[in-house]
């Protein structure tokens, strides 16, 4: 008669072995590629570039160290932005009419009242402000804590937190986030994941989509510019993030070259 202790211990260990065999399963390739940061310097900036090939959940790094560095997420945190507003019904959908508030701007064309869609692409900072002020402060911590985004702090100011601080992210940290929203996969609706994934659309050609959102901080110095996204080849989705530093205005620009010369380099767009 088998003693029932040798049962349980047989049935620990088998136990053990299939969990081991899933966490194996689910591990995540990082794959360093930092002979690729001469492009970088091509450019002469200063940066990293991570890319997350989903379907073979291996994470790619150029210049790894600084991948791993916590930045302010400035206007990349629209698309967490936009989620969280129409999960939490602050807006209707992506057509409904934001006022921006009627002061003074920074740039010409964010003071008129718009849709989400018009703010999104123009990176509208007043009229992400008024849904930041609808959204408030306590539900900030919910979400940003459900979202698992970056540090998960919005501090006090619910108008600058994702501009100036504190709330922070590294570039391996967008890319991941990204990953879920390209499959759909973030503890939100899939009505709202799939609104803020067709207004990130930036262009499509062929079988290839490129959706994407920049960002640019000047709070701390240097400044910091972003470009996270995802690209959609076929089945295939390939989550991205970049940032640099950025000396002047004059290389906002190179925030997309740089990023379209790397995803170049691995075969992806």
């Amino acid at each position: 008669m088998i003693h029932r202790s040798f049962l349980i211990r047989c049935l620990f260990v088998t136990i053990c072995m299939m969990l081991t065999g899933t966490l194996h399963s689910l591990a995540q390739d990082t794959v360093i590629h930092d002979d690729k940061s001469d492009i970088f310097r091509e450019y002469k900036t200063t940066g990293t570039f991570v890319l997350f090939d989903v379907r073979r959940n291996a994470l790619h790094l150029v210049n790894s160290t600084r991948a791993h560095e916590p930045f302010i997420p400035a206007s990349t945190f629209k698309i967490a932005n936009s989620l969280i507003a129409l999960e939490t019904g602050v807006i209707k959908d992506e057509n409904e009419i934001i006022p921006y508030g009627g002061g003074r701007t920074f740039i010409k064309a964010w003071a008129e009242d718009m849709p989400l869609r018009r703010a999104f692409a123009i990176s509208n900072v007043p009229v992400y402000q008024e849904l930041a002020r609808r959204i408030g402060l306590d539900r900030y911590r919910k979400w940003l804590d459900r979202l698992d985004f970056g540090n998960q702090s919005p501090g006090q100011n619910v108008e600058t937190f994702w501009l100036r601080g504190p709330l922070e992210i590294s570039a391996i940290d967008q890319a991941k986030f990204i990953a879920k929203l390209a499959q759909r996969q973030l503890p939100l609706s899939d009505r709202a994941q799939s609104i803020v994934a067709d207004i990130s659309l930036l262009e499509a050609k062929e079988n290839k989509k490129l959706h994407g959102k920049t960002g640019w901080t000047t709070t701390p110095h240097p400044d910091i510019g972003w470009f996270v996204g995802w690209v959609e080849m076929g089945a295939d989705i390939y989550a991205f993030a970049l940032n640099i530093d950025m000396a002047s205005r004059d290389d906002a620009k190179k925030r997309r070259l740089i990023t379209e010369k790397l995803l170049a380099a691995f075969g992806v767009y």
